[in-house]
C-alpha cells in the first residue's frame, strides 16, 4: 500500500470544494421541494410518500457508485473524480428542470433524477478522504468538507429570500406555477454546482492503483458479479460501521422531518396559514429558508470547531455533544410562536449537521479496507437512506392519525430521534480514537 504523504490546508480545500457545489443543490431541494410540491397541488400527507424518491435513489445508486469507482481508473481523472463530472452535469441539467415542473408528476420524476445526480457526484467524495489522506488527517478533511457543505446550503438556502427581498423578483405565481424568485434560484444553483465540482476535478490528483494487475483483474465479472458483490458485502460490515449504522439511522430519520416539515410547521404553527398561494405562506417559506441558510451556516463555523472539541474529548463525545444540541433544537420549534426566535433553534440544529457531515465517517474509515473505501462508503449510506424511507412511510400516517395533520409534531418526533443518536453514539468502537486529530 503507498503511503500517504500529509496535505496542506490548501490541498484539502481544493479537494473538499466540489461540495461547496453538492450542497448548493441539496439546500435548494431541501428547503424548496416541498414548497415546489404543495404549489403544484400536493396535500401535506402525500409529502413523506413524495419526498421518498430522494433516500430510494441514494440507496439504489450510492453502493453501485461506490462499487464501480473502486474499479474505476482514468489516467486524467483518476478513481472518484469522473464521478464527481458526470453528477455534476447531470444535475445541473435537473435543477433548471424542475422549478419549471408543469405539473406535480413532472416534479416527482425531477426529484428522482436530481438525487440521483446529486449521489453521483456525492458518493465517491467521501472515499476521496479516505483515498487521500492519512488517518491523523481524516478529522480534518471531512470537517472542511462540512465546512463547504455549510457554505454551499447557506447560499441555496437564502437566494429565495435574497431575490424576492433585495432584488424584487416576484416571490408569488399563479396557482400551479413556481415563482420566479424560486426558479432563478435553482438556475443559480445549478451553474454553481457545475464550476465547484470542475475546480475540485481540475486542482486534484489521485493515487494510482497499487497493483495495476491485481486491479484490472477485480474489474473482471460484469454486471452479474457486481450486483452479488454490491449485495454480499451487507454482510461483512466491520464491526464499527454496525454500531455507526445505529446511530445514522435515528440522526437521518431526524432531519428528513425536518426537509419534509419544516416548511409547513413553520406557515402553519407560527404563521397561520396553509393556504399556498397566499403572501403570508410564501413569505413563511422564505423565512424557512433564512432559517436553513442559518444551520448550515452555523455548521460551516462549527465545522472547524470540532476537530480541536474530538482532540480534547474524544470523536464519540463530540458527536453526543452536537447531536443533543441538534435534538433540543428541534424540539424548542414547538414552543416557539416568533419566528425570529427560529434563528437560536437552528444553531443547535447546525451543529448536530456539522457533526453529522463529518464524525461518522471520520470514525469509519479507519475501520474500512481501502481497496472497498467507496464500496463500504456506498453501504454505509444504507443507513441514511433506510431512515428516510421510514420517515416518508411513518411521518405521515403519525401526524394523521395522533397529531391532528400538524406538522409541528414531526419535529418534536425528530428532535427525540437525534438526542437518542446522541447517545447511541457512546456505544462506538473508533479504532482511530488515539490517533493524532489536526
Amino acid at each position: 500500500m503507498q503511503k500517504k504523504t500529509a496535505l496542506s490546508f490548501w490541498q484539502i480545500w481544493n479537494m473538499s470544494f466540489g461540495f461547496l457545489g453538492i450542497q448548493f443543490g441539496f439546500a435548494l431541494q431541501n428547503s424548496n421541494v416541498s414548497r415546489i410540491f404543495q404549489t403544484l397541488g400536493a396535500k401535506m400527507d402525500d409529502l413523506p410518500i413524495l419526498w421518498i424518491a430522494a433516500p430510494l435513489t441514494g440507496l439504489l445508486v450510492q453502493p453501485i457508485i461506490g462499487y464501480l469507482s473502486d474499479r474505476t481508473w482514468h489516467p486524467k481523472f483518476g478513481r472518484r473524480r469522473p464521478y464527481f463530472l458526470l453528477g455534476a452535469i447531470l444535475a445541473t441539467l435537473s435543477l433548471c428542470i424542475i422549478p419549471n415542473s408543469p405539473a406535480l408528476w413532472v416534479a416527482v420524476a425531477m426529484l428522482w433524477i436530481m438525487d440521483t445526480s446529486f449521489n453521483i457526484s456525492m458518493e465517491p467524495f467521501r472515499a476521496f478522504v479516505g483515498d487521500k489522506l492519512p488517518e491523523e488527517q481524516r478529522t480534518a478533511g471531512f470537517a472542511m468538507q462540512s465546512f463547504f457543505i455549510g457554505i454551499g446550503a447557506v447560499a441555496g438556502s437564502i437566494l429565495p429570500y435574497v431575490f424576492a427581498n433585495y432584488l424584487h423578483i416576484s416571490n408569488e405565481a399563479p396557482e400551479g406555477v413556481i415563482p420566479p424568485s424560486v426558479r432563478y434560484s435553482f438556475y443559480v444553483g445549478a451553474v454553481s454546482f457545475l464550476i465547484a465540482v470542475l475546480w475540485t476535478v481540475f486542482s486534484s490528483t489521485e493515487y494510482p492503483p497499487d497493483d495495476k494487475e491485481e486491479f484490472e483483474k477485480s474489474k473482471s465479472g460484469g454486471l452479474g458479479k457486481m450486483f452479488t458483490d454490491v449485495f454480499a458485502g451487507l454482510t461483512q460490515m466491520p464491526k464499527t460501521m454496525q454500531q455507526l449504522a445505529i446511530v445514522q439511522f435515528f440522526s437521518w430519520f431526524a432531519l428528513f422531518a425536518m426537509w419534509i416539515y419544516t416548511t409547513g410547521a413553520v406557515t402553519q404553527h407560527i404563521y397561520g396559514t396553509t393556504d399556498t398561494l397566499s403572501p403570508l405562506y410564501n413569505e413563511g417559506a422564505n423565512w424557512v429558508g433564512i432559517c436553513f441558510a442559518v444551520y448550515n451556516g452555523v455548521a460551516a463555523i462549527v465545522a472547524w470547531l470540532i476537530p480541536p472539541l474530538a482532540r480534547y474529548t474524544n470523536r464519540r463525545i463530540a458527536h453526543l455533544i452536537c447531536l443533543v444540541l441538534g435534538g433540543l433544537g428541534l424540539l424548542s420549534i414547538g414552543v416557539i410562536k416568533d419566528p425570529k426566535l427560529l434563528v437560536i433553534s437552528m444553531v443547535g440544529v447546525g451543529a448536530a449537521w456539522a457533526s453529522i457531515l463529518a464524525m461518522p465517517y471520520a470514525i469509519l474509515t479507519g475501520s474500512l479496507p481501502a481497496d472497498r473505501m467507496g464500496y463500504f462508503m456506498g453501504v454505509f449510506n444504507f443507513f441514511i437512506v433506510i431512515p428516510q424511507i421510514v420517515a416518508a412511510s411513518i411521518l405521515g400516517f403519525l401526524v394523521g392519525r395522533f397529531f391532528h395533520h400538524d406538522p409541528i409534531y414531526a419535529l418534536v418526533i425528530g428532535g427525540a430521534s437525534m438526542i437518542l443518536a446522541g447517545f447511541l453514539t457512546l456505544l462506538v468502537e473508533d479504532k482511530g480514537e488515539k490517533a493524532k486529530t489536526i
